[in-house]
């Protein structure tokens, strides 16, 4: 015999991998991967101007560089900022060596499959970076002050800001702000290497 209480207390509907902030379906990707390539090369052939990355292809290296980076072997890192980018960064670069011939067991192109080694390469590029100059990068914190490595993620992110400039500029200041602080890092090492040297020779 069920009560009026029984009815009304249900166990909560397991969340479906398809609900999930970072799902992407692979199907529906990669045919607009293959649209994209297709469409490229079809513009080089013809002398055209080159079309840009659609904005959904923009969102979904989004989704599998940051799924990927909640991974528990990746998820600890302090810098995942920087992973995500480098691995959007290196996914639009390798966009056009994309196989589209290429098919799987199923018959159907694996993009999303191709794009996650890209962004898995990308992270463990990062970490091995990260801790060569561990040591110069606290340097340069100390030096240069935090609002260097404060990130305007969500100003970036707010929805009139996605309508005004589109979410691939959105994404590429990400990455250019991702690269002038690895660049300004680069120049202090520089800089505090030859002053090391310097002070060795007095």
């Amino acid at each position: 015999m069920t009560t009026e209480t029984d009815t009304l207390i249900k166990p909560p509907a397991k969340k479906s991998k398809r609900d999930g902030e970072h799902y992407v379906n692979n199907r529906e990707f990669s045919q607009a991967v293959l649209e994209y390539v297709q469409a490229v090369r079809a513009a080089e052939k013809d002398g055209k101007e080159v079309p840009r990355i659609t904005e959904y292809i923009g969102r979904c290296f989004l989704k599998i560089a940051e799924g990927l980076s909640h991974k528990p072997n990746f998820i600890r890192y302090t810098y995942r900022e920087e992973m995500v980018m480098d691995a959007v960064e290196n996914c639009i670069k390798a966009i056009m060596n994309y196989n589209i011939a290429a098919t799987t067991r199923t018959g159907y192109p694996n993009a999303f499959a191709y794009f996650t080694q890209i962004c898995y390469y990308a992270f463990i590029r990062r970490i091995m970076k990260e801790k060569k100059q561990q040591d110069i990068k606290f340097k340069f914190i100390e030096h240069a002050g935090l609002e260097d490595f404060m990130s305007n993620t969500e100003d970036e992110f707010g929805g009139a800001m996605i309508q005004d400039s589109g979410f691939i500029n959105v994404l590429k200041k990400r990455i250019d702000r991702k690269n002038e602080v690895d660049k300004k890092i680069k120049e202090f090492k520089k800089k505090h290497k030859s002053k090391s040297q310097l002070e060795l020779v007095c």
